[in-house]
């Protein structure tokens, strides 16, 4: 069965976690390339003044609150923008967060804020679109994880393993959605300039403007292959790394990390 590649004709595009970051550059980049944009965030105030900044491109953006810890409300942000705009074509499950941990171990707390926005948040999106684009036997979704969510690192455990499930997640469903029509994607960026990463405290390799970045999402649509995945010098790297034998792989990461954490000593 041929996939779609879905195209403004088809109907509006969608975009979770729209209010800032990855999720902002890839509303604009596709009202840039002529889509009718739907985007969510629980910030009416920050996603209507992105709705202004698109005027003038060949395409519009349209705020609608909505949040992605609430079912209920996954479900009727979509039916709120199909009954108004027509029906989802492309949608982009964006909202993400990478809460502070206390320094513990393992913070229980951050673990369970990142799987609720991170994990389940995509989950929600995922099912109140696919009810709809599997009744029309086509549509286009993508779910941003990261290339955090390829392997365990140190000082990652609760934004790497809500990364990793969604990662799972899509590559599981992905088998049913080529069955029904739908093309499923996962979107792997490395590091991006985003307010998120600037409170890294340690070195960030390849970093990518946040621009930059929404245009290779949005290629990455048009593409249709299912990982969409940048800065390729990186991304490919952490695979490689990842196949290793653990004893290696522990080896490599700790060598790796620790050489970094020196350097923020000097």
């Amino acid at each position: 069965m041929s996939l779609p590649r879905m195209q403004p004709r088809d109907g509006v595009a969608w975009v979770t976690g729209a209010s800032s970051g990855i999720g902002e550059a890839v509303a604009l980049e596709l009202a840039a390339r002529g889509w009718t944009v739907a985007i969510t965030a629980r910030r009416l105030e920050q996603l209507e003044e992105i709705a202004r900044r698109a005027a003038g491109l060949p395409g519009r953006i349209v705020a609608h609150a909505g949040d992605v810890t609430d079912t209920a409300s996954m479900r009727a942000v979509v039916e709120t923008i199909e009954s108004v705009h027509g029906p989802i074509a492309l949608a982009f499950l964006n909202a993400g967060v990478a809460p502070p941990t206390s320094g513990r171990i393992l913070d229980i707390e951050a673990l369970e804020t990142a799987l609720a926005v991170n994990t389940l948040g995509a989950a929600r999106g995922l099912v109140a679109v696919l009810e709809r684009m599997t009744s029309r036997g086509r549509g286009q979704i993508a779910v941003n994880a990261s290339v955090v969510g390829y392997g365990g690192l140190p000082l990652a455990a609760a934004y790497g393993a809500s990364k990793a499930a969604a990662i799972h997640l899509c590559e599981t469903l992905k088998f049913d959605c080529d069955r029904l029509g739908i093309r499923l994607q996962l979107v792997n960026p490395g590091f991006i300039d985003t307010p998120m990463t600037r409170r890294n405290d340690f070195p960030m390799p390849f970093l990518l403007g946040i621009e930059e970045a929404g245009r290779r999402v949005v290629d990455g649509f048009e593409k249709g292959g299912f990982e969409i995945t940048f800065p390729r010098r990186l991304s490919w790297t952490v695979k490689l790394v990842n196949l290793l034998p653990y004893p290696a792989y522990f080896w490599a990461i700790g060598r790796f990390t620790a050489r970094y954490a020196q350097r923020r000593r000097n």
